[in-house]
């Protein structure tokens, strides 16, 4: 069975609560995280709250990277979802878990698309 994409659940804490709440640090932590895992930058939203916390999502033309910080927690909720064989999530992960200086931190694996026939491949 082949899965269309795997999607990465990343669960940060004790970050640095400045970086959490630097939304240009953020953008260009997601985008660097984009480029050095191999996947191709199509596009990026990102909003900062008030009084503090940001979210975002670089789009990908493999899917996604996004993000959502809560400074007052020290924590951040990231999601690397990609399709195809050509883009390293562990290593856009692994990026951003430094970047954002988590102390702690966990990792869920999901396939998405879960498919029985042997020739399926992401389309994009």
């Amino acid at each position: 069975m082949n899965a269309l994409g795997r999607h990465l659940l990343l669960e940060l804490k004790i970050c640095n609560e400045e970086v959490l709440n630097d939304l240009d640090l953020i953008r260009r932590c997601l985008n660097e995280a984009a480029v050095q895992s191999g996947a191709t930058v199509v596009g990026e939203s990102f909003y900062h709250f008030s009084p503090q916390g940001v979210s975002g999502v670089v789009n990908i033309a493999e899917s996604h990277i996004s993000i959502h910080t809560w400074p007052e927690f020290k924590y951040a909720a990231v999601d690397v979802f990609t399709c195809g064989d050509d883009v390293d999530p562990e290593k856009a992960a692994r990026l951003i878990t430094e970047k954002l200086g988590a102390q702690s931190h966990s990792l869920i694996e999901l396939r998405r698309g879960i498919m029985e026939d042997s020739q399926v491949g992401c389309t994009t």
